[in-house]
């Protein structure tokens, strides 16, 4: 997935989980080590892990509260 879908994606299935919950995000998108960090700055929620991987990254997001 290329920039914006990444973000696009992630913020879809996050409206639908718990706070506190967990959702890893494997994407291609070089700039997605940077967009993803900001989106989850702005929207509340908290970025626990980024791992590089063969091809792009893995991201664990933590569901924020309230959104």
């Amino acid at each position: 997935m290329n920039c914006p879908l990444p973000v696009l994606k992630a913020s879809k299935k996050l409206s639908g989980m718990r706070s506190g919950a967990r959702l890893w995000l494997e994407t291609t998108d070089p700039l997605a080590a940077i967009d993803i960090p900001a989106f989850c700055n702005e929207s509340g929620h908290r970025l626990v892990e980024t791992v590089a991987v063969e091809g792009g990254h893995r991201l664990l997001i933590e569901r924020g509260q309230g959104r």
